[in-house]
């Protein structure tokens, strides 16, 4: 587990940045196009962590997706299975005896949660809109705005430019939408706000929405979610939408809204659901969206979009990234087709950018956790239930947070963590005979924490030690003591649950994880293939369920050096710190492979599948940190031939996590190569990435947090600087990077080298640096001391609430 940057605890400054890039870095986040967007999944999105809308852009009929990000099928369960713990012994020997088909089997048999399956994110409403004679617009351009969150869309029908924009307000809570035309009175259209039904389940007896209209302005649409898995639909849900015509009228005839000869109209959409907690469904929907459109009666759109710039700056505006020429010239979705043969370092920034956007839309404090698509989602059934899945794509939801300046926006995963970790304590002790609690590889809304799906994805146990070390990380990026002692008793259960669970292994006494298993890759043992899986009812490609998989040992290694690490800053629990330590030791290492490869089984078997889209046994390489070029040189030149072996095929995801594996491994161009085969083929036109077909925003955010570790790293001792920087970018400016230790980071670059740094800090210590600009160093203004402590590596000893710049003398 890497070390604080500087040796005395620090302080997070989460400030703007010092000086303004040369050009402005705001006036071009945009993402735009010529067209409507063909379907939903190219549609562009706008969220304040609770609402989000995604807007098709259509011409004589608009569609926007409304979300509300606590509706989900069924309502609070626990899928605890008593007494499952009771066949783990026979499992695990089954397992040591290489039976792997048997120890499935009982694995299904006794150690599943019931339901075997989770709940479902659902979509909300879906506003239509339609204009009578647009179906011949011209002049057309949709835009998203990032840095005002904001989609508008303008055209010509004749001498008429109609405009729509769209935005999501956490100052207010709607999502609001201004309809315009630039002649008096030429505004004609018809919105009719529809439900969902899950009619793939035939759930017509369970789930329903009315659709009404209100008084003059206003539709309304009330529901029930779905009984799901036998789990009975508990959720009540309520949205309104609202027209403020402007010239004209506005009327409701039945269940349609009416809009006749208007300058422009402001709709306001607000929703609500019962939702509390993943164990509460006590609210009222009805009345928490009175209460916000309450709110709203009195505020003109020019104020409610004022207070929405200043709010969603205040995230955003955190980092800029300004690299190359501006392209915005050029359609958004033509720019992602050729950056293969043309990269455009332009674009890589957007999509730096796009994660963060995504995050600030999707996660906020107090929200729920951003789930597989964030909070958007047009389909009952979406892909993999749009839920939370751990075993990479939810904590790589996260990975952008602390490097791109927008710490608070993990606090809905921390929340996610805290109710697991309550919800998993009655699986540790029924389904594993352990102390503390347990997270497997998915949970959903009402935070089921016990294995599902089936034994090939179940039997993996280190869902909750992951999610945890988020923690630990926090607290590397910002040393606050009181923010690790509340959240110590969560590192501490999950050191319990590990070291009860971890055996030893009959042939070379390592203690390991068993059952587990390398997610979701299949190991070319003998007799492993195609089989029939009785509890899936489904023909597999092949099991899983191994003892002492790499990821789970490096898994726990970072878990335990999290818990240890914490124990003595808090100087708490000596006798499980003893207990952990030992058993620590007892680890198996990393091994490398008949290839030269980094093993990802405890034996070295082939994979079924060569270019599996998982990485998973170079976890220890990011987002851990015992894998290290420098550190460990052999372990590194495994992972590099690993990836090699892999190749660049994949989910949108892979190539994210790629990007920053090739990152920490100090492979530029290789980094680079992933960022292009992913901007040309695993994004969607709107920039989210794409696994399969489907839409989600992991790949997003992994590829933002993987541009930041080509720019900047600081998981060792040492703040790297531009430690894989590619010859696609020689030049480029950053600021408001945020390093370990509590350092905040502008840097400039020309010729692929740095030529400014500025590092902030509030606490005092010693800062060492490698690849920092060779020449005046200033602190405050005045002359500061720095000296060579190897070659291209130097220290500071940094003072207290100071800045200190680092600029080269040649240039």
């Amino acid at each position: 587990m890497h070390r604080l940057l500087l040796v005395a605890a620090l302080f997070i400054a989460v400030a703007p940045a010092a000086a303004q890039a040369p050009s402005d870095p705001w006036q071009h986040q945009k993402l735009w196009y010529t067209a409507p967007a063909p379907d939903w999944d190219n549609s562009l999105p706008v969220g304040n962590g609770r609402l989000g809308a995604t807007v098709l852009g259509g011409l004589a009929e608009e569609r926007i997706v409304l979300n509300e990000e606590t509706l989900w099928s069924g309502g609070p369960y626990d899928p605890t299975n008593p007494g499952g713990y009771k066949a783990l012994p026979e499992i695990q020997r089954l397992i040591f005896e290489g039976d792997i088909e048997k120890a499935h089997d009982l694995f299904g048999r006794t150690m599943m949660g019931i339901p075997y399956e989770q709940m479902k994110y659902q979509p909300f409403a879906d506003l239509r809109l339609t204009f009578a004679g647009h179906e011949a617009g011209s002049d057309y351009r949709r835009e998203l705005d990032m840095d005002r969150a904001m989609v508008t869309v303008r055209y010509k029908v004749g001498d008429v430019t109609y405009t729509r924009e769209t935005f999501s307000t956490a100052v207010d809570q709607v999502v609001a939408m201004r309809i315009s035309a630039d002649r008096p009175g030429a505004l004609n259209f018809d919105a009719v706000l529809l439900g969902f039904r899950n009619q793939a389940h035939s759930n017509y007896g369970t789930d329903y929405f009315w659709m009404d209209g209100i008084g003059p302005d206003t539709l309304r649409l009330t529901g029930r979610s779905s009984t799901f898995l036998g789990i009975e639909g508990r959720m009540r849900y309520e949205g309104r939408l609202v027209a403020r015509p402007e010239g004209g009228t506005a009327e409701v005839d039945y269940k349609t809204l009416k809009v006749r000869n208007a300058d422009a109209v402001v709709l306001l959409f607000a929703a609500a659901t019962n939702f509390v907690r993943y164990d509460d469904i006590s609210a009222d929907p009805s009345a928490r969206v009175a209460a916000y459109l309450d709110k709203v009666k009195d505020r003109s759109w020019d104020a409610m979009l004022a207070d929405h710039l200043e709010e969603h700056r205040s995230w955003f505006r955190r980092v800029s990234l300004v690299m190359g020429p501006d392209t915005a010239t050029v359609p958004t979705d033509v720019q992602l087709k050729r950056y293969a043969a043309k990269p455009d370092p332009h674009l890589a920034g957007l999509a730096y950018q796009f994660g963060r956007y995504l995050l600030i839309g999707s996660s906020r404090p107090g929200t729920n956790a951003a789930n597989l698509q964030g909070i958007w989602n047009d389909n009952s059934n979406p892909w993999w239930d749009s839920k939370y899945t751990i075993n990479i794509n939810i904590p790589m939801n996260y990975w952008p947070a602390e490097t791109g300046g927008l710490p608070e926006l993990s606090e809905p995963l921390f929340s996610l963590i805290k109710d697991v970790s309550e919800t998993g304590r009655s699986v540790a002790r029924e389904h594993w005979g352990a102390r503390g609690w347990v997270l497997h590889q998915n949970t959903d809304q009402w935070r089921a924490a016990a294995p599902m799906d089936g034994p090939s994805w179940g039997s993996w146990p280190v869902g909750g030690a992951w999610l945890s070390t988020h923690l630990w990380e926090r607290y590397l990026f910002d040393p606050d003591e009181d923010f690790l002692r509340a959240w110590y008793p969560i590192l501490r259960d999950q050191a319990r649950f590990l070291a009860d669970i971890l055996v030893e292994h009959p042939k070379t006494g390592y203690l390991v994880i068993v059952p587990g298993m390398s997610p979701e890759n299949f190991p070319l043992y003998p007799g492993n293939g195609r089989f029939f899986d009785e509890v899936t009812g489904a023909f597999l490609k092949g099991r899983m369920m191994q003892a002492g998989v790499t990821m789970d040992n490096q898994i726990v290694r970072d878990l335990f050096d999290a818990y240890l690490n914490a124990a003595e800053v808090l100087g708490v629990d000596p006798e499980l710190r003893a207990e952990v330590a030992e058993k620590g030791r007892r680890l198996p290492p990393n091994q490398v492979g008949r290839h030269g490869q980094l093993q990802e089984w405890f034996d070295d078997w082939e994979d079924l599948e060569p270019e599996h889209r998982h990485i998973s046994h170079l976890y220890g390489l990011w987002p851990g940190d015992e894998i290290t070029p420098r550190g460990t040189p052999v372990e590194a030149a495994a992972a590099s031939v690993t990836l090699d072996l892999r190749k660049t095929g994949g989910c949108g995801w892979s190539y994210g996590w790629k990007v920053g594996l090739r990152a920490r491994l100090a492979q530029p161009e290789q980094a680079h190569e992933q960022i292009a085969r992913y901007l040309s083929d695993n994004v969607l036109t709107n920039m989210f990435s794409r696994c399969g077909r489907a839409l989600q925003v992991d790949g997003s955010f992994g590829t933002t947090a993987g541009i930041a570790e080509m720019l900047l790293q600081s998981h060792t001792d040492t703040l790297d600087v531009l430690p894989a920087l590619p010859a696609a970018w020689p030049e480029g400016r950053v600021e408001g990077l945020r390093a370990r230790g509590g350092l905040t980071v502008d840097l400039a670059w020309e010729n692929g080298k740095a030529t400014e740094l500025v590092v902030r800090t509030t606490r005092a210590g010693t800062l060492v640096l490698r690849g920092a600009p060779t020449g005046q160093v200033t602190v405050d203004g005045g002359r500061a001391r720095s000296r060579a402590v190897a070659p291209g590596v130097i220290s500071v000893e940094a003072r207290a609430g100071a800045t200190y710049r680092f600029v080269s003398s040649v240039r």
